[in-house]
């Protein structure tokens, strides 16, 4: 490994992100990968191999090693509505999904996780079939797993596959 620190990396990532924001009022396209990160730092998740295709890491829940997706969303305006989860993509070998939502700070806030099931009801219950799906479905949907006030939400139903 190089001379940083994979969390050196990504803070200073999150400055960068926030700093370009406000320069330019565009998005940096880095939200993804900070949020895969800070999903498998603060769940204690095993990151999948590089060369895996369609999930991000793996967890234990309700039992069983399940292979997780995980996509970010910055909310920037928490009064606007109609932020969307980016595609998902139905092809790829995965059993459920990680959204961590971040401020505009990019710092998580919140961790939810939706299994494929419901998710794929959901996609096919829209007019979108391209696998898009708004944050307040797949909240609805999903299960509160983690909050930047209480850290782990612990239910019991998962633990760290790691």
């Amino acid at each position: 490994m190089g001379v940083y620190s994979i969390d050196k990396i990504v803070s200073e990532a999150r400055r960068l992100a926030r700093e370009y924001r406000q320069a330019t009022g565009k998005t940096l396209p880095i939200t993804t990968e900070i949020a895969i990160n800070d999903a498998i730092r603060l769940l204690g998740l095993t990151p999948s191999d590089r060369g895996e295709q369609g999930f991000d890491a793996t967890m234990s829940y309700r039992g069983k090693d399940i292979r997780v997706q995980i996509k970010g969303r910055v909310i920037f305006d928490e009064k606007r509505t109609g932020y969307r989860l980016g595609q998902v993509k139905i092809g790829q070998p995965w059993d459920a999904i990680l959204l961590v939502i971040m401020n505009e700070e990019f710092e998580s806030n919140e961790i939810y996780l939706a299994n494929r099931a419901d998710i794929l009801d959901v996609i096919e219950q829209g007019k979108n079939k391209r696998g898009a799906l708004s944050i307040a479905r797949f909240k609805a949907i999903g299960e509160l797993l983690w909050t930047a006030a209480n850290g782990l939400e612990d239910d019991g139903c998962w633990t760290n596959a790691g």
